[in-house]
């Protein structure tokens, strides 16, 4: 019962500040005008919505956990991350700014001790886990960056990104809790309350966009979650568990870099490749495909949590299988394929 409370309270939280964010947004003119063919919407419609989310998180986890030595790393990083959030939805950053970002806020949770010790490699005698030293900086800043940016560049359909990382947070809660990582599990529980209550708001047809504001502060505490909850740990199912809780936003990002390099264009440059504009373009509604969407992320999760629950090999054998399906389904689907044009 204590959990549905940790889901509750911060989904009544963020849905009760979503309506004070959004006036908010107008005074300070954090608007989305709809100036290019990527855009979804026709009308202006505001941002800073994870404004609600981030506030929502920040008063539960602080009541639930208080401040607790390398946890409070996650809430120094994610308030550096909220911050040049709220600076870019009312006026955008140069990317390289953001990076700049970014990269302090992995460096804090770094300099809190949580950073991966470990890689793994399957199928090998013993745990197949090794220490990695200094090498867990670099990889760590890798994560943390590669995640933020994941989430954001998901955020391209009316409750898309929100949707899947309330699934993800959902996952991690559900693998914390079987390895008996109570906080962890907290946290992960506390977030996905706080994007319930806005998803209220943020489903087609959106009335508030959460911006960068939402999806960078999303990505990085998800990974953050996830390296305190799985990848700092010696066990085998260490990297396989948070690649399949967050697979959804992973594989996407994965498919977007291998599509640009085929297609000569620039890593960072955005396109219409994703994986929501193919299943728009087949179709289906902007609903239709934010469910079907999370659906498979569902399936992800359920699959990360059967591979916290099974053996080693049996874990990276599921995940071997999932990443040949999603790549069949992404050829089917043309997210690889070379294009004439967006």
């Amino acid at each position: 019962m204590k959990y549905l409370y940790m889901f509750l309270f911060p989904a009544l939280t963020s849905f009760l500040l979503t309506p004070l964010v959004k006036k908010l947004a107008y005074i300070l003119g954090a608007i989305d005008v709809p100036k290019d063919e990527r855009r979804l919407h026709k009308e202006p419609i505001p941002r800073l919505g994870g404004l609600a989310i981030f506030t929502s998180f920040l008063i539960y986890s602080l009541y639930y956990i208080g401040f607790k030595s390398n946890f409070d790393g996650i809430l120094v990083g994610a308030s550096i991350i909220v911050a040049m959030g709220i600076v870019d939805d009312i006026r955008e950053l140069k990317p390289k700014t953001k990076l700049l970002f970014q990269i302090i806020a992995a460096i804090v949770l770094i300099l809190y001790g949580i950073k991966i010790n470990y890689i793994t490699i399957p199928f090998l005698p013993g745990t197949g886990s090794f220490y990695i030293g200094w090498l867990g900086i670099p990889i760590t800043i890798l994560w943390v960056v590669g995640m933020t940016n994941a989430v954001n560049l998901i955020d391209g359909l009316d409750g898309l990104a929100c949707g899947v990382c309330t699934i993800s947070a959902l996952s991690l809660f559900g693998v914390s809790i079987i390895s008996g990582r109570m906080i962890v599990g907290i946290l992960s529980i506390i977030l996905s309350g706080a994007c319930i209550g806005f998803l209220y708001y943020n489903f087609n047809p959106a009335s508030i966009f959460m911006g960068d504001t939402g999806s960078q502060f999303l990505g990085f505490t998800l990974a953050a979650i996830s390296i305190q909850g799985a990848i700092k740990s010696a066990t085998a199912v260490a990297v396989a568990v948070p690649i399949l809780a967050l697979g959804l936003p992973i594989y996407d990002t994965l498919f977007a870099m291998i599509r640009r390099k085929i297609n000569n264009r620039p890593i960072m440059e955005a396109d219409k490749g994703h994986l929501h504009h193919r299943l728009l373009a087949l179709g289906y509604s902007q609903k239709q495909v934010a469910i079907i969407l999370y659906i498979v992320s569902g399936i992800f999760g359920i699959t990360s949590i059967i591979a916290m629950s099974v053996s080693t090999k049996k874990s990276y054998l599921i995940l071997m299988i999932v990443c040949t399906l999603v790549l069949a389904f992404a050829t089917e689907l043309g997210l690889l394929k070379k294009q004439r044009g967006d």
